[in-house]
């Protein structure tokens, strides 16, 4: 009887050490940094789409920005910055527009930062939204790309 225990109790040791493995697993941030692919056509083509239904209006439909998009307006935020190479959007990682996208711009710019863009967290599902990077990328020529490709993203707490 005695050893019956001893094997029930085992099992349920391992059981639950695999199961609490694999919680963490499951909830523990991925450190992997994360690459959107612009040279994937379906993917490009699929962001296409999407940044003329949910980004254009603000952006541009050829990804110039507002104007004056350096200059705050009367109501303190600044306009919509431009996605070509004219602008900043290459000298952040895939990770950090990602990240800028789906949940806004307080992780990065701080939470008094005013803005006009907003967070596409529940409305956009992330293959969208790292189809309308891969999109945006697509459009900078080789020796941008190239550049942004290598960044990584800063630790932030």
């Amino acid at each position: 009887m005695a050893n019956q225990r001893t094997k029930v109790a085992v099992l349920t040791v391992l059981v639950a050490g695999a199961l609490a493995a694999g919680a963490f697993l499951w909830i523990a941030p991925s450190t992997e940094e994360l690459t959107i692919d612009s040279r994937d056509a379906d993917l490009v083509s699929i962001g296409m789409g999407v940044y003329g239904k949910k980004c254009a209006s603000c952006h541009g439909a050829n990804l110039e920005g507002q104007p004056n998009w350096k200059e705050r307006l009367p109501n303190g935020k600044l306009p919509a910055p431009p996605h070509d190479v004219s602008g900043h959007t290459w000298h952040h990682s895939d990770q950090q527009l990602f990240d800028i996208t789906k949940y806004g711009l307080t992780k990065y710019a701080g939470s008094d930062y005013q803005t006009d863009m907003p967070k596409f967290e529940g409305t956009l599902p992330d293959d969208e939204i790292r189809a309308v990077i891969g999109f945006i990328k697509s459009t900078w020529p080789d020796r941008e790309r190239e550049a942004q490709e290598r960044i990584k993203t800063p630790a932030v707490e």
